[in-house]
């Protein structure tokens, strides 16, 4: 009998976003059977209690989703158990391996990361770290590149890295993977993946949320380490790499790494040029007045809230594209987006004006607040004009969308898939610790420029895209950020 402990069982992640996601795996018959998830945290309460705060939790989302019904939650509710520990103590930890039995156990670690190392330290002892056994470990893992090898070295004491899982919960976003689909299912795009016909690419993470009472963490990450570091590096992987072999677990992952170790380093003498650091003042969001940065920490800082860089990748697929990656928060709004700009036509035969200006192509991934593909084309405007008309249309290319009128399916949590492939010992999802290092690697590179020249953050009012220096990182080389009215 297999076992699930989520370690932090009864906080934030959990509630909010692990067990909603267990919830709809048992609701559509995908969990094990005879799983076992048991929640592990500190706070002293009783199984039923425990039962209780999960029911408060779930009913909502699923009901949310249509998704509830209480046979699906009886069955849900026969998995869980609940057990008090100090996980940094392997003698409190044993009656928790007792409770598991001998299946294969999977550990979440859903608690803060300056708790790991203690907590897999105490885990081998205690039994937890056997052949059978594997472990999940939420982002952030350090804050720095030396910060991470220290707890990924404990992390190495107590297992193999087969059996480690690190999470980044965008590769389990539909989209995400549908774009694997789209590059190498399609003789249609792969063959234009290239500096030959792609100009540029963008990717965008803009948050409307301000940091609020979680300035204490975000005052030591910022922008760059909390955001770019994993989430936009592992996007721009999956844009970037060689086609795999296969999609085995390796293979897929040994790609993305040829990609991080391509990515040109960031010297300061560069780093004003393709580098912007921002920080937002008081403004407003979706009609509501926000406080500025400084004014939630109570005292000045130096944290960037805002962050857009240039990179570019060093190897013969493309050299001399510009991939512009920027994300923030207190931005106008919510949107995560990978756009393909494709190079404009050698030559128009049409010309300009009367029969309409010629748009380049443009691939536009859409991640949030909606899961979408469009693509960008130029076509002839109906009518019985005697000189062609030109219009672009956008053409949707969403999985699930059978017909015009049909329902697309339950949109997941991102955990579903993840938590899914964690149980099943799939790690092609999942960042391998040389992908980890590369990515700090080259995130402290930036960093280590902005101290050696001093870049201070520049304002930018809340509810605007960031500072004007984020507008001329693009525009002094001809270029714009898509924008929702193009």
């Amino acid at each position: 009998m297999a076992a699930l402990i989520l370690f932090g069982g009864g906080g934030d992640l959990a509630m909010r976003m692990l067990l909603p996601s267990l919830y709809f795996l048992d609701h559509d018959g995908l969990l094990p059977e005879g799983l076992k998830i048991i929640g592990a945290a500190r706070s002293h309460e009783t199984r039923e209690d425990y039962v209780a705060k999960v029911h408060e939790a779930v009913k909502p989302r699923a009901e949310a989703d249509d998704a509830w019904d209480e046979a699906s939650w009886a069955r849900m509710a026969a998995r869980l158990d609940y057990l008090a520990v100090d996980a940094t103590d392997p003698e409190s930890l044993k009656p928790l391996k007792a409770r598991c039995g001998d299946g294969d156990v999977t550990s979440f670690l859903a608690v803060s990361p300056s708790l790991y190392d203690r907590i897999v330290t105490a885990m081998k002892p205690a039994g937890l770290a056997e052949k059978n056994c594997r472990i999940a470990l939420e982002k952030p893992v350090g804050h720095d590149l030396t910060s991470f090898l220290e707890i990924d070295d404990a992390v190495a004491r107590a297992f193999d890295e087969r059996q480690v899982f690190r999470i980044d919960h965008y590769l389990g976003k539909e989209t995400v993977q549908n774009l694997i689909a789209l590059r190498f299912g399609n003789t249609i795009f792969e063959p234009l993946w290239n500096n030959l016909t792609v100009d540029h690419v963008q990717i965008t993470v803009g948050e409307t949320v301000g940091v609020g009472d979680r300035w204490p963490y975000y005052d030591e990450y910022g922008a760059l380490r909390d955001m770019l570091q994993n989430h936009m590096l592992q996007l721009l992987c999956l844009v970037a790499m060689e086609p795999p072999s296969d999609l085995d677990p390796d293979s897929v992952r040994n790609e993305k790494v040829k990609v991080l170790r391509s990515l040109r380093p960031i010297t300061p003498e560069e780093a004003e040029r393709v580098t912007v650091r921002g920080q937002y003042v008081a403004g407003q969001v979706e009609g509501q007045l926000a406080k500025a940065y400084e004014q939630e920490r109570g005292q000045p800082s130096e944290t960037e809230t805002f962050v857009a860089i240039r990179a570019d990748i060093d190897n013969w697929r493309w050299a001399g594209v510009p991939f512009f990656m920027r994300t923030g928060k207190r931005l106008p709004e919510k949107r995560t987006e990978i756009v393909i700009q494709f190079k404009p036509v050698p030559h128009s035969i049409f010309g300009h004006g009367e029969r309409g200006d010629i748009y380049d192509n443009r691939l536009v991934i859409e991640l949030q607040p909606e899961e979408d593909i469009s693509l960008s084309v130029m076509n002839k405007k109906p009518g019985l004009d005697q000189r062609m008309q030109l219009q672009p249309i956008k053409m949707s290319l969403s999985w699930g969308q059978d017909g015009k009128d049909a329902a697309p399916p339950r949109r997941r949590i991102a955990y579903e898939r993840l938590l899914l492939d964690a149980l099943k010992g799939d790690s092609t999802l999942f960042v391998r610790r040389d992908e980890a290092e590369q990515a700090w690697k080259w995130v402290d590179e930036v960093s280590e420029a902005w101290d050696c020249r001093d870049c201070k953050p520049l304002d930018y009012v809340a509810g605007t895209w960031g500072p004007e220096a984020a507008d001329l990182l693009l525009s002094r080389t001809g270029r714009k950020w898509n924008t929702r009215d193009e």
